[in-house]
């Protein structure tokens, strides 16, 4: 099953904070959220971040293989997967030990994607809000 467009948000959504969580000291110094600083930044900052990500993120993961996801699960790739994915992607540009590291970065990048996808929902149990 492919991802879905929410899984694919999340997921770019879900890198981008960790990034900026890397990059914000006072988040690594724990004295403001994660959250408290996604909060803080602009649209326009938001849009930045996620829009450089995103040329990186999108690609490798809608050219993941497809797998069946049960209810409850997220989708779940192997490195190797996910490496193969990266480096079909990269091009030939880059050679040698930069090449080696751009790919074990996005990999860890898209790792980090991937575990930022919500458990996949049932289709067909949607719940009916009691005020309805």
């Amino acid at each position: 099953m492919r991802l879905t467009e929410h899984e694919l948000t999340a997921a770019l959504t879900g890198a981008a904070k960790a990034v900026l969580a890397a990059q914000d000291k006072s988040v690594r110094k724990g004295r403001r959220t994660i959250e408290d600083a996604w909060e803080e930044l602009s649209r326009y900052e938001r849009f930045v971040l996620l829009d450089g990500l995103g040329d990186q993120l999108l690609p490798v993961l809608v050219g993941l293989p497809d797998v069946e996801v049960p209810v409850g699960e997220r989708p779940s790739f192997t490195k190797a997967e996910i490496a193969a994915v990266v480096e079909e992607r990269l091009g030939a540009d880059e050679k040698g030990l930069r090449r080696k590291a751009l790919i074990t970065a996005r990999v860890a990048l898209v790792q980090l994607a991937l575990d930022s996808i919500p458990p996949r929902q049932d289709p067909d149990a949607f719940i009916v809000p009691d005020h309805l």
